[in-house]
């Protein structure tokens, strides 16, 4: 499989390059060349398949040109050491629990299937030459509001070749979040940046472009910019129409997506383009409401992020729009035809998430409240909607405790990693100081 750059300037790139370089030379997001669609078999028998054995088929078609067989089984095995289970909260509501795993954050899937194909790639060039240039260390740049650093962290602790530097904005992720990956140490530097999440992914991008720092180091980034970040995600979405079919729910079936930078509904409409019959989604939005707008008015026109409740969520202006632009073709229209959108304030996620538990029992995190909330608005009669709880709620546990009045029970692993020491660089947010930093290294 060949990928091309979203801004149409760099050269063709194979998955190998894709995943190792992150980003194109012209600053643009990779795109497969093409997207293999499904046959009909295996949707209609999907709902008796493991959620591992979904996850190879639609892994295969990805990566299955560029990764053997049995590697990429075992990376995809090893990837999903745990459920991500589709749970009834009201009638005609779900939620795809994608909290599941080391992290308790959806970020986990696609953080951990990466860290296992660059380590794959990483291998095989090795065994393939013995050049300095090759075996040199790959280090991976990360920009997060929340549980991506985390994710990220985890998924590549102690893998060897790799040190990995996670850039997040001081003040703005929670403490249980920011513990999760200012503890590890080994091969995780933590950097705490003066500024907002757009900052961050700002540097990242930045570091990318300077040819200097990149003659210096191997880089590469593990957002959601990364094709080996996202398009896993997929695997879920394929995973809750299984499990829904299974309940004989999924015929009118509406997806809600929780939306900062727009990795995760991005993997999701890839997978509707395999042929996931999926009726259509909604991109749920806290105030930080550009993709809205769009939808709206059909002009894209980011700005500086705002800081809510779904922290996870404060991105301004999210990279992968440029991929929902280049799949439908650059079409406001063909974008509106399958996608709508929903955007609410601090104060309407507090509503939601009071209402919710007193109503059902059912505990939501900031982020899959404005999901919840925007079915609850959106569902039109005989539909069916399923949304993604991203985040344990005890990741926020002060925040949700003081909305449901509750006492959110942290799991054990959690609680460890807020029993390590933090470790951490602060850094402002001009490139040429943490270019200096990178340098030194």
């Amino acid at each position: 499989m060949k990928y091309y750059s979203t801004n149409g300037k760099a050269p063709i790139a194979d998955l190998q390059k894709a995943v190792v370089k992150g980003l194109a030379e012209d600053r643009g997001l990779y795109m497969p060349e093409r997207i293999k669609p499904l046959p009909k078999e295996f949707f209609d028998t999907i709902e008796t398949k493991s959620f591992q054995e979904i996850a190879y088929t639609v892994a295969d078609a990805f990566f299955g040109e560029d990764v053997e067989a049995e590697a990429l089984k075992s990376i995809v095995y090893d990837t999903l050491s745990f459920d991500c289970p589709v749970v009834k909260v009201k009638e005609n509501i779900y939620t795809l629990e994608l909290f599941h795993g080391p992290t308790l954050a959806f970020k986990d899937v696609g953080a951990r299937f990466m860290a296992r194909l660059l380590q794959y790639f990483i291998r095989r060039s090795s065994a393939g030459c013995c050049t300095t240039a090759t075996n040199q260390q790959v280090n991976v740049l990360v920009a997060t509001s929340g549980d991506t650093g985390s994710a990220v962290a985890n998924g590549f602790l102690g893998v060897e070749g790799i040190h990995v530097y996670v850039l997040y904005p001081k003040g703005k992720v929670s403490k249980i979040q920011e513990s999760q990956f200012t503890t590890l140490g080994r091969n995780i530097t933590a950097i705490e940046v003066d500024g907002v999440f757009d900052d961050c992914q700002a540097l990242v991008k930045s570091a990318f472009m300077d040819e200097e720092l990149n003659r210096h180091m191997k880089l590469t980034s593990a957002n959601s910019i990364n094709v080996a970040r996202f398009l896993p995600q997929a695997f879920y979405y394929f995973n809750a129409y299984a499990r829904m079919k299974a309940l004989g729910k999924a015929d009118q079936m509406v997806m809600c997506v929780p939306s900062g930078n727009f990795g995760n509904i991005c993997s999701a409409l890839f997978g509707h383009e395999m042929g996931l019959p999926i009726k259509r989604f909604i991109a749920a939005n806290n105030a930080n409401d550009i993709f809205y707008k769009y939808l709206q008015t059909g002009k894209y026109e980011p700005k500086a992020s705002v800081q809510t409740l779904a922290n996870a969520m404060d991105v301004g202006d999210p990279s992968n729009f440029a991929r929902i632009y280049d799949l439908y073709g650059k079409s406001h229209e063909r974008i509106t035809a399958l996608i709508s959108g929903a955007t609410y304030n601090d104060e309407q996620i507090r509503e939601t998430m009071r209402q919710c538990y007193t109503e059902t029992g059912y505990i939501l995190d900031p982020h899959g409240a404005c999901g919840y909330r925007a079915l609850q608005e959106g569902l039109k009669d005989g539909e069916v909607g399923v949304f993604c709880e991203t985040a344990h709620p005890a990741k926020f546990k002060e925040t949700v405790d003081s909305i449901i009045s509750g006492d959110v029970e942290i799991p054990e692993r959690l609680a460890a990693f807020m029993r390590g020491q933090k470790q951490s660089v602060e850094m402002t947010k001009e490139f040429e100081d943490f270019k200096r930093f990178l340098m030194s290294r």
